[in-house]
């Protein structure tokens, strides 16, 4: 690890000891933030075991059940979108790709929707199960079409994935309005939001992102190499079909873990994918490094003013994030960026 330090450009040093500090910044701040009466110094104290602290029952009732879980919840699904997001866009070659665009997080809440409706899935495995297998459908298709497209036009993809997305959307809905039940449970989930994160939720949802995580780096090298095409891939040795079905078998279990976290969030994954891409264009390693870190700094961010905004009620982070990352959107297809991250592949 060290020597992966030390080969670090100047540039990119900086934005690793700006991020962090401006991490830890929110991560102070979420813990900090709420409809309580509780700060800062409240939340440390219990934290680090202060008697009077832990002997406050609503203390300890703000900071398990609430703070403490969404804060991690925020850490995990940001890490593990801006992750799966890194990992689509190499394999497809298109640096616009992104869960939410491509219609992958629509597979997954047509896969969790399936469960709710059919098999009464409750508990947070049932939902990582079913949003998985939906994510694994989404995936597959867009892995297909990407292939079909190749680099000839970026925003094909975006509009196929539009596309697609419109048609899990479509039949969850037509599913959903046939179960009363199963829509009041859906409706406040499907808005993205992770006030609903529980300690219990994270511990089953940490270990499969992280194995997802783990898949992703082991990947890298090769993704890396697939950069000057498949041809030449190929005559280094690297069998990209299986590399691919590598980076479907990691991209379903992340976006499955943030899916069944804190239902379907868009634009986290693009957004930190796209920074990260800026800062670094060709190593992909370093480039899910630095998607890991903005993608937990955005998210956490965006929960934190979420809850800020209309104290004491919060808007759901997934509609705020939509309101942010349209716009974000737009005008980077705008200014021609997508072209210049196309240029350095």
């Amino acid at each position: 690890m060290a020597t992966t330090n030390q080969s670090l450009p100047g540039h990119q040093k900086t934005v690793i000891l700006c991020g962090g500090g401006l991490l830890l910044g929110l991560l102070v701040l979420s813990m900090s933030i709420g409809a309580g009466v509780y700060g800062a110094g409240d939340v440390l104290g219990y934290l680090l075991g202060d008697p009077l602290a832990v002997a406050d029952e609503k203390l300890a009732m703000v900071v398990d059940t609430l703070r403490l879980p969404r804060t991690l919840a925020a850490l995990v699904v940001g890490a593990s979108l801006a992750i799966a997001a890194s990992l689509l866009q190499s394999a497809t070659r298109n640096p616009l790709a992104e869960p939410g665009l491509l219609g992958v997080n629509a597979g997954a809440v047509l896969g969790l929707v399936i469960g709710l409706i059919f098999f009464g899935v409750e508990s947070t495995q049932g939902y990582l199960l079913w949003s998985g297998a939906g994510a694994l459908l989404g995936n597959l298709v867009v892995l297909v079409i990407g292939l079909m497209l190749g680099q000839a036009s970026p925003l094909k993809l975006i509009l196929a994935g539009v596309a697609l997305g419109a048609i899990f959307s479509g039949l969850s809905n037509f599913m959903l309005l046939r179960t009363r039940i199963a829509l009041e449970q859906f409706r406040f989930w499907n808005l993205g939001s992770l006030s609903a994160s529980s300690l219990d939720a994270l511990a089953t949802v940490a270990p499969v992102a992280l194995f997802g995580l783990v898949l992703a780096a082991l990947l890298c090298r090769k993704l890396t190499l697939m950069q000057m095409g498949d041809s030449q891939a190929r005559a280094l040795g690297i069998h990209t079909t299986w590399v691919r079905l590598g980076v479907l078998a990691a991209s379903t279990l992340l976006i499955a873990c943030a899916i069944s976290l804190a239902g379907p969030i868009g634009f986290v994954g693009f957004l930190a994918a796209y920074c990260a891409r800026m800062i670094e264009p060709v190593a992909l390693l370093r480039q899910l490094l630095f998607s890991t870190l903005f993608g937990m700094a955005f998210l956490l961010a965006a929960d934190v003013l979420a809850r800020w905004l209309l104290q004491p009620y919060e808007l759901p982070v997934g509609t705020l994030l939509a309101a942010l990352g349209a716009p974000a959107l737009i005008a980077i297809v705008l200014r021609g960026g997508f072209r210049s991250l196309l240029a350095v592949r």
